[in-house]
C-alpha cells in the first residue's frame, strides 16, 4: 500500500497538530522513497501540547531514518496523521528542535521505508496502538 508524505509547518512539527494534507512527493518519487533502504533509525520523542518536555507516555515519539543519499525523514503514528494508515512520513526537515533521540540502530540497507512504515501500523489506539508502540515496532531489527 502506498501512502503520502505528510508536510508539516513548524508549528505542527512542534505540537502534532495537522492543518491539512499537503504532499512533498507523488508518483515515481513516493514510490522510490517507499523502496530506499533505510541506514540509520533514531527513535525519538518530543513533548505533547501543553508540555515543556517529555516524560515516558506523556510525549510523542517517532523514528527519524537516514538514507543513502543522507536525506533523512520521520516515521511516525498518530489518531488523524494519514489518510489510509495513520503512520505517516515526513521529511525530517519539519521537525522542530523539541524532538530528542531516545535510540538509534543501524539497519545497513536492510530494511526500506516502506518496511518500517508497515511495522508501524495503519491504524490508531491511544492505549493499545499508540505512537510508542508504533516507533518501538519500526527499530525492531
Amino acid at each position: 500500500m502506498l501512502l503520502g508524505v505528510v508536510t508539516l509547518n513548524s508549528s505542527s512539527a512542534l505540537t502534532g497538530g495537522y492543518d491539512n494534507y499537503n504532499y512533498d512527493l507523488s508518483g515515481p518519487e513516493l514510490t522510490r522513497l517507499y523502496n530506499s533502504p533505510v541506514f540509520h533509525a533514531e527513535r525519538m520523542k518530543r513533548p505533547l501540547n501543553g508540555f515543556s518536555t517529555w516524560l515516558g507516555p506523556i510525549s510523542h515519539s517517532g523514528v527519524r531514518v537516514t538514507l543513502a543519499d543522507g536525506s533523512k525523514w520521520l516515521i511516525h503514528k498518530g489518531d488523524g496523521y494519514g489518510h489510509s494508515s495513520q503512520t505517516v512520513v515526513t521529511n525530517a526537515r519539519h521537525m522542530s528542535s523539541a524532538w530528542t533521540t531516545v535510540s538509534s540502530t543501524e539497519f545497513h540497507g536492510r530494511k526500506t521505508v516502506s518496511d518500517l512504515v508497515r511495522a508501524g501500523g495503519p491504524m490508531y489506539h491511544w492505549l493499545t496502538d499508540n505512537c510508542h508502540v508504533g516507533s518501538r515496532q519500526m527499530m525492531k531489527p
